[in-house]
């Protein structure tokens, strides 16, 4: 409709300057130019369509066309400048700029100034509605009790300057001062050497940082991602509070394990209690070889119960290290002769102190969890690493590794996403990594895998009993 109207004007205009110019020209070359000139007896007139009359024609409409260029175009021109200024307003944020109608555009025109208007509304009302959107954002990640990070990578694959930080972030990393265009490796100068450790990581893990005001341990999971923020790339980092979940979920485990014991007890007891009651009544009546079976049959319930009761009493009898020193290739050559498994690195030097018998029984249970992961047997691995004042003996796999949600409750007595698993060996591990003053991380590794990492320290410092 509106290119329509503005071709249907522009033609009209055209055809009437199109006769306008052969009038002017008929004037000139035919009549009245042409006697007059004989009656004033100033010569002949320009002869027909000669190029004298087409100019003289020309210049004579040249007023008449600049006229009529400025009285169609001047509204358009009006109207392009005042769009290129609320463009601009809008390329700065303001919304607020608005259109003016334009005298003489006709009606093409006034649809056009309406149409603007209704976009700088839209667009304010959207505006409004992103900054209310972001500031509920806002609020939310401020106040969760999740600790956020947002920072730069430089170009050498480095943390640059912090982006972003929350107040959980800004609490933990520096007691709740501001966190923003400061470097991340400036803060972890004076971090506890496990926060610090996993943020220099870059994997999704499990550690533990001692509360010394408390005198507790506080359980921390790390969750962290790559992400492009106007094309440059970002480290998103999310350190969530485990140790209050973690004891639920313990709480959970020990209901649920207390229900297992109970039924299991309740399926040997009874099936004892009658055999008891039918061996004694065969050996009222003399029946000796019969009873022999059924105190047999009693003899294996019992001892099934015994084997049952002794896997989950291993966790919670746990006893005390008892400490020695070892040379770590004697050591080792124990546990590569025991399965498929593969050591990764040189050995370090010099000898440990800590219990072999327990730290072997942890590795043992840490290889066989790799093996039952889904992964080649031949990619299993031990690798032991002397890091400042500790020891680092991890074992690795290239299984499927572990989601957030497992990862977080790995470590838990009992709790295990195998069908036939006890869920005891990582958290035995883990009782024998703190009996010794140490402890133990979880971690995927790049490329597929899991990396599970007992920390034991050089110079023990193993609790009592």
């Amino acid at each position: 409709m509106l290119r329509g109207s503005l071709h249907s004007r522009l033609l009209i205009l055209l055809l009437l300057s199109g006769i306008a110019f052969m009038l002017v020209h008929a004037a000139l070359v035919h009549w009245p130019l042409p006697q007059v000139l004989e009656w004033l007896d100033w010569g002949s007139a320009p002869q027909a369509w000669g190029w004298v009359s087409l100019a003289l024609s020309t210049v004579l409409m040249l007023p008449w066309l600049i006229w009529l260029a400025n009285w169609q175009l001047g509204p358009l021109e009006r109207l392009l400048r005042a769009l290129e200024g609320a463009t601009l307003s809008y390329r700065d944020g303001d919304y607020s700029s608005s259109i003016a109608a334009i005298s003489g555009g006709g009606r093409e025109l006034e649809a056009l100034a309406r149409a603007h208007a209704e976009l700088g509304l839209a667009l304010r009302e959207q505006r409004t509605q992103l900054a209310q959107r972001e500031l509920l954002l806002d609020t939310l990640v401020q106040n969760t009790p999740v600790a956020l990070l947002l920072c730069a990578v430089e170009q050498d694959q480095q943390d640059g300057v912090i982006v972003y930080a929350n107040l959980a972030a800004r609490q933990l990393m520096d007691e709740g001062r501001s966190l923003t265009r400061r470097r991340l490796a400036e803060l972890l100068v004076d971090a506890p050497p496990a926060l610090r450790e996993a943020l220099q990581s870059r994997e999704d893990r499990l550690f533990s940082i001692d509360d010394t005001v408390h005198g507790t341990e506080e359980r921390f999971h790390l969750s962290q991602r790559r992400l492009l923020m106007q094309s440059r790339p970002h480290r998103l980092i999310l350190l969530r509070r485990m140790t209050r979940e973690l004891s639920r979920q313990e709480v959970a485990s020990w209901k649920r394990v207390i229900r297992v014991i109970s039924h299991e007890l309740n399926n040997s007891l009874a099936p004892i209690s009658s055999l008891a009651h039918s061996g004694a009544e065969l050996v009222r009546r003399g029946d000796a070889e019969r009873a022999g079976q059924v105190f047999a049959s009693i003899g294996a319930r019992a001892a099934h119960l015994h084997s049952f009761l002794a896997g989950y009493a291993s966790v919670a009898k746990l006893p005390a290290p008892h400490l020695q020193t070892i040379a770590w290739p004697e050591f080792v050559a124990g546990l590569l002769a025991q399965g498929d498994l593969t050591l990764d690195g040189p050995l370090p030097e010099g000898p440990a102190t800590i219990d072999p018998a327990q730290v072997e029984q942890a590795l043992i249970n840490l290889v066989k969890n790799a093996h039952e992961a889904g992964g080649e047997r031949a990619d299993v691995t031990l690798s032991i690493q002397a890091q400042g004042d500790q020891w680092r003996l991890s074992v690795s796999d290239r299984g499927p590794g572990m989601s957030e949600a497992v990862l977080a409750q790995a470590l838990l007595p009992f709790y295990s996403t195998k069908r036939s698993g006890t869920g005891l060996g990582l958290a035995l591990a883990r009782e024998i990594a703190e009996a010794h003053g140490g402890g133990i991380a979880l971690a995927n590794r790049e490329g597929g895998g899991l990396q599970v990492s007992l920390w034991l320290p050089k110079l023990s410092a193993a609790p009592g009993p």
